[in-house]
């Protein structure tokens, strides 16, 4: 949903993901077009052609050299051409 949000809605609804993801009291699940949304996830999971690739915390898909995550996160960041 935050795709199309602008920066001040898109703060308000990651204080709203983060609020859930404190509680601790039940699995949320976040489909994300901004990464930073995802970032502080406990577990991230990358799916290609209905599977998953890749599973992990930011840090460690981060680590991944040629991760199909780490090239989202980077291609998002403008830090590959």
């Amino acid at each position: 949903a935050t795709s199309a949000l602008d920066n001040e809605s898109e703060h308000i609804v990651q204080a709203s993901l983060d609020a859930l993801v404190v509680q601790k009291q039940r699995t949320t699940i976040v489909v994300a077009h901004r990464l930073s949304t995802i970032r502080k996830a406990d577990m991230i999971a990358v799916t290609r052609d209905g599977s998953i690739v890749e599973l992990g915390s930011h840090e460690e898909l981060m680590r991944l050299p040629g991760g199909e995550y780490r090239g989202m996160v980077e291609q998002q960041a403008g830090t590959v051409a």
